[in-house]
């Protein structure tokens, strides 16, 4: 293909997309770029395995550490394990990318996406999704876009497209949102408590960048001469299909017409009938139609008949305005909160139930040194608020064994630990590093709104000083031709046979997170405006239930979180309280129990669960740190003699040397002839030499002055 490169601009900020340049045995290749961040996406399809039933679709994003003109961590100097934020942006672009592709095609596709230039200004999110989008297109692979994905911030009044790290950082939005022809796909956005009407007109302000970029996507294909492949079906057999039509249509249509509340009992009453039409197949003589179809696609039974429930649970929903559990639209599912469920060796904790979806939330409070060290590509070098999410087999009534964190519950911690930040105190009021682990203990539906709201009780019950309290409520919606249905608090059933999922988390004063999924090619703007408006009454419920559990933030910590002291030291005296090779610090955590931070611009966190020891090593870093001069007076005791002398802590840490020859003002024999270890004494500053050694005296000293050491060392 020959080399062409096609840009576009926002707001001055050019993308450009280079085709025909690198990867030519890849199915289609991308090079796309803005200011000095360019990744390389390539896609390729490969012929269908046999028995696959479903798409077997892979999104990879790596990052190379040499994008940045750095080496990867590590004895091993080379990239392993893709880091978290490397697992959200593979996540990012399959979420859009996935409804566009045929639901019939069963082809192996894979899609790469490889940042191999970062100018830590232009995040290469964003365009790695749009890649993935022009490189689907090259390759010719059945793909229902062209789908394209843009970023908005909010700086001031003013909203701001693809902007920079900075401009993330300072601004109150970082939304994410990608579209299709046909309307927007998925939105991704955390925010400060940004107004619904302002994140509608952000998602609003976002698509239409979106629209251009199709549209560039569009000419680059007329360019080149490519058409969009959108094959049609295969024609399917449908003997079996009606068998089992004929069979599951009225039983189902009757057992969801029951509104059931209990989803197991429900679910046994579907599989029920489905066993007897498996039943009835099996009895079939063999060269019966029905049971050769059967015999050739195993999972054709099971298929069937979820189409079938889909499409009458639907029906219900769009023609009667009744879900399958009895519930109106926008009705939520009954809610109760606890905290303080686990003993207070645990920080915080917090129970949330809605309906059979329970979740309990863990706070645990660290020092400065919890905090999680990143090495990836991103500005980022820390983070002081981490949210673990686990659902566990159980949790569905099923067994399987237990793994690793995969992406769904990488993800579902992502987006509650966004939804949680915007209301965390500042690290200057609350230096603790925060955990909160979510464990999924019973689902049916929005287990990471769950989890936000289970973590806002935990964070309280373990006294955080959170600005409010967060909740959060998933949306479904049900369209069928061109009658669409939203719906409030969706369950298992209607997020699994329904299009789509919506994620709305906030406060009572607005947004900070938000998720949407679809599993169609787009919806229009005011169906958007519509679930999100509908969101906020169904989340302001769900807080008044919690604040029924607790209402503020306990104002004393657990006997067994640690109590943090903070003081501020000159940078150039670090390595004075670090010693050589750790010494001095060593010593002072050894005789304090205690655990000691030193950050780069002089903070000192000191951690104890033991208050009187956590002030001991305070003073001692006091000591040690305090400018003295000469001519000070102090209040010390003699901690070691020699013949020529006596050494003294006057301040905690701070150390000096009375000469045998300042000791009295008469003439001494020997150093115990006037003092001994462990004694109490009053001594003066008389010279601090180059060395930075202090020499003390005893003489010379008013009695005012000794008056006044004594009241001090008192204090």
């Amino acid at each position: 293909m020959e080399e062409v490169t096609k840009s576009i601009s926002f707001d001055g900020r050019e993308i450009r997309l280079k085709m025909g340049l690198l990867a030519p045995q890849a199915g289609g290749s991308v090079l796309i770029e803005s200011g000095d961040t360019a990744v390389l996406v390539a896609v390729t399809r490969s012929t269908a395995r046999e028995g696959i039933d479903f798409l077997p679709l892979t999104v990879d994003y790596e990052e190379r550490m040499y994008a940045a003109g750095r080496f990867p961590g590590g004895f091993l100097r080379r990239e392993g394990r893709p880091p978290e934020k490397a697992i959200l942006i593979g996540r990012l672009i399959d979420r859009p990318m996935r409804p566009l592709f045929p639901g019939w095609l069963r082809d192996d596709i894979q899609i790469v996406a490889t940042t191999v230039s970062l100018d830590e200004k232009v995040p290469p999110d964003v365009l790695a999704v749009t890649g993935a989008s022009m490189a689907t297109l090259l390759a010719g692979i059945p793909f229902n876009g062209p789908m394209a994905a843009v970023r908005v911030g909010l700086v001031g009044d003013d909203f701001i497209l693809n902007p920079t790290y900075e401009e993330i950082e300072q601004g109150d939005l970082d939304l994410v949102v990608a579209g299709s022809p046909d309307g927007v796909i998925m939105v991704e956005a955390g925010a400060n408590q940004l107004p619904e009407a302002d994140m509608i007109e952000a998602i609003d302000f976002g698509y239409e960048a979106v629209r251009e970029l199709i549209g560039t996507q569009l000419e680059i294909c007329k360019q080149l001469g490519i058409e969009l492949v959108k094959e049609e079906a295969p024609e399917v057999d449908q003997t079996l299909e009606n068998f089992i039509a004929d069979r599951a249509t009225a039983p189902v249509k009757a057992i969801l017409g029951r509104f059931e509340k209990d989803k197991n009992i429900r679910d046994a009453a579907l599989d029920e009938v489905k066993d007897a039409i498996k039943a009835e197949i099996e009895l079939l003589p063999d060269e019966d139609p029905v049971k050769v179809a059967a015999t050739a696609n195993a999972k054709a039974l099971p298929e069937t008949f979820k189409s079938i429930t889909k499409k009458l649970m639907r029906k219900q929903v769009v023609e009667d305005g009744v879900r399958v559990d009895g519930r109106k639209l926008d009705e939520v599912r009954p809610i109760s909160c606890r905290v303080g469920i686990l003993p207070k060796r645990v920080h915080g904790s917090g129970l949330f139930n809605r309906g059979l979806t329970q979740v309990m939330s863990v706070a645990t409070l660290g020092s400065p040194g919890d905090a999680q060290e990143l090495d990836d590509l991103h500005p980022d070098s820390e983070k002081r608020y981490i949210h673990h999410y686990n659902m566990p087999p159980y949790s569905v009534g099923e067994t399987k064994p237990m793994r690793s964190p995969g992406r769904r519950e990488i993800g579902h911690g992502a987006l509650a630990e966004r939804a949680l930040i915007p209301v965390l105190p500042k690290k200057s009021d609350f230096p603790y590093v925060i955990r909160v682990v979510s464990e999924v203990l019973s689902s049916n539906g929005s287990t990471s709104m769950g989890s936000v709201s289970g973590s806002t009780l935990a964070l309280m019950d373990a006294g955080v000083p959170i600005i409010k309290p967060v909740s959060g409520a998933a949306m479904g919606l049900i369209k069928e031709g061109s009658e669409i249905r939203i719906l409030t608090d969706i369950q298992g059933i209607e997020d699994f046979l329904g299009d789509m999922d919506f994620k709305v988390a906030g406060t009572d004063s607005g947004i900070t997170a938000l998720q949407l999924d679809m599993k169609i090619a787009g919806l229009p703007m005011d169906v958007i405006r519509k679930a999100v408006l509908q969101a906020q009454p169904a989340r302001l419920h769900i807080l008044s239930k919690m604040l029924e559990a607790i209402d503020t933030p306990r104002a004393e910590l657990s006997p067994y979180a640690p109590r943090l002291m903070t003081i501020k030291i000159d940078p150039e005296q670090i390595g004075m309280v670090i010693g050589p090779g750790g010494k001095t610090i060593k010593g002072i955590t050894e005789e304090t129990g205690t655990k000691i931070d030193i950050a780069d611009d002089g903070t000192v966190t000191i951690s104890g669960l033991d208050g009187a020891k956590a002030t001991r090593a305070k003073s001692i870093i006091e000591g040690m740190t305090k400018r003295v001069k000469e001519g000070d007076v102090y209040a010390g005791r003699v901690t070691r003699t020699i013949p020529i002398g006596a050494f003294v802590e006057f301040l905690p840490g701070k150390e000096g040397m009375i000469h045998i020859s300042q000791l009295a003002d008469h003439r001494v024999k020997t150093v115990e002839d006037e003092v001994s270890v462990g004694d109490e004494v009053i001594v003066k500053i008389r010279e601090i030499d180059n060395r930075g050694r202090i020499n003390l005296t005893r003489l010379g000293i008013h009695p005012d002055e000794a008056a006044s050491a004594k009241a001090g060392a008192k204090r």
